[in-house]
């Protein structure tokens, strides 16, 4: 731990992953942390709990592509796609759409943000089982590759754009033949053949005891948990005062909103509108396949997370585009299981027990908060510098949270990071 040239008092709003790390990092500066949480770390409310899980520094590309606006119309209307609008929602949502397809509108437009989604994705893994051992739970880190699956050479060729870019980027990966794929998952069904393995990939097994883990270490190292909803800032000439909560104020000398979701509004009180939705994403549980995964899988036609939890198979994925408060759609998860079958012949009869109980406890849905371009929201905040971004990542979070919690206290700390940073300030919605 360093000694700052002062010690400040920074409240931390939000303690998912992104606000976890963040906390860790700037105590690691020597700062005094309290953490503005309503819910329990790690608990089933977060867009945490529910990640996919995977640790993928390939994981670059922003949903938005060139061509997408052509899709627009099978969003709303096919209920099986894996990216569905809800018809009601539309009017809503539509300047943020309006912005999420101009921003991917050009392959150009695509290399930029990825080359910039990439320092904070490229030591992913590695970052993540440095902060479990220090949590003291490095069985909850697996630090062996990440697999994507395909049925023939054709579905891999169809991504070639996708795979050249990691491959410029430097991103690590080997491509997996028939007789090796059977070998590393026996279980896997014949329809997939070949695979794409990420070499510097990894995975987090739990991410909810994750979470609680690095919240613990956060005590142990002297944060405080003020268990309340952050509901403004108290400015005094343009200088942070508080932190008002609905439970009183957080007397403090720098803010950090990381509440994911729930960012939107604090922002905008510090100055910045951010065009921010939920990308409300499902997962569903098989419970005791009788197998691991060792390796995190992604079909090519599912395009979803499958990964071995203690809990089970989780399918993590889908994308559906709707307000916070809509009722979940289990058929979203239904379709998750659909894709399961095929991967896994041999689970058919467990499939179909969780096929017939939707909305138990081995589903989830969750709100990931998405920006239109892809990127996070990083940087100080257009009303006073003593409120600093950290929200935004999209289904990203766990991946983005260690580079991201190292940036904000860089920042907080007037040291220049070694990339420009730039790209990440909410200014750039102004």
């Amino acid at each position: 731990m360093t000694t700052p040239e002062r010690k400040l008092t920074i409240a931390v709003i939000g303690a998912g992953i992104v606000g976890l790390c963040t906390a860790l990092e700037l105590q690691r500066d020597g700062h005094d942390v309290v953490l503005i949480e309503p819910d329990a770390p790690g608990g089933r409310q977060a867009a945490s709990y529910g990640n996919g899980t995977w640790l993928n520094p390939g994981s670059v590309l922003p949903m938005s592509t060139p061509g997408l606006w052509k899709q627009v119309p099978g969003f709303l209307l096919d209920p099986n796609g894996p990216f569905i609008i809800r018809w009601r929602h539309l009017p809503a949502l539509a300047p943020w759409l309006i912005r999420f397809v101009l921003a991917g509108r050009t392959f150009a437009q695509i290399e930029t943000i990825a080359a910039q989604r990439h320092e904070l994705s490229k030591s992913t893994a590695a970052d993540h089982v440095a902060l479990a051992a220090e949590a003291g739970r490095p069985d909850l880190v697996r630090n062996n590759g990440l697999m994507f699956v395909y049925p023939d050479q054709a579905a891999i060729d169809a991504e070639q754009k996708t795979w050249a870019l990691r491959q410029q980027l430097g991103i690590r990966f080997r491509k997996i033949e028939e007789a090796e794929l059977r070998e590393r998952q026996p279980e896997l069904g014949h329809v997939y053949k070949l695979g794409m393995h990420m070499e510097d990939g990894g995975q987090i097994t739990d991410p909810g005891a994750y979470c609680d883990a690095l919240f613990q270490l956060a005590l142990r190292r002297g944060a405080t948990h003020k268990a309340a909803r952050a509901t403004g800032f108290d400015f005094s000439g343009g200088r942070l005062s508080a932190v008002v909560t609905n439970a009183g104020v957080v007397t403090c000398d720098r803010a950090v909103i990381a509440a994911g979701v729930h960012s939107r509004d604090l922002a905008r009180q510090a100055g910045d509108d951010v065009p921010m939705i939920s990308e409300r994403g499902y997962h569903v549980v098989i419970p005791d396949p009788g197998f691991d995964i060792p390796v995190g899988l992604m079909p090519s036609d599912g395009k979803m997370g499958v990964i071995w939890t203690p809990q089970g198979i989780r399918l993590a994925g889908q994308v559906e585009l709707a307000s916070t408060d809509a009722p979940p759609n289990w058929q979203r998860a239904q379709i998750l299981l659909n894709y399961a079958r095929a991967m896994f012949p041999s689970l058919g009869a467990k499939i179909d027990a969780v096929a017939n109980e939707p909305g138990s406890q081995h589903y989830w849905l969750g709100h990931r908060p998405s920006t239109p371009d892809g990127l996070p929201c990083i940087g100080a905040a257009s009303r006073s510098a003593d409120v600093m971004h950290a929200f935004g990542h999209g289904h990203v979070g766990m991946i983005q949270g260690p580079a991201t919690g190292k940036l904000v206290a860089k920042l907080i700390a007037g040291r220049a990071p070694s990339y420009d940073a730039t790209p990440f300030s909410a200014r750039r919605f102004a």
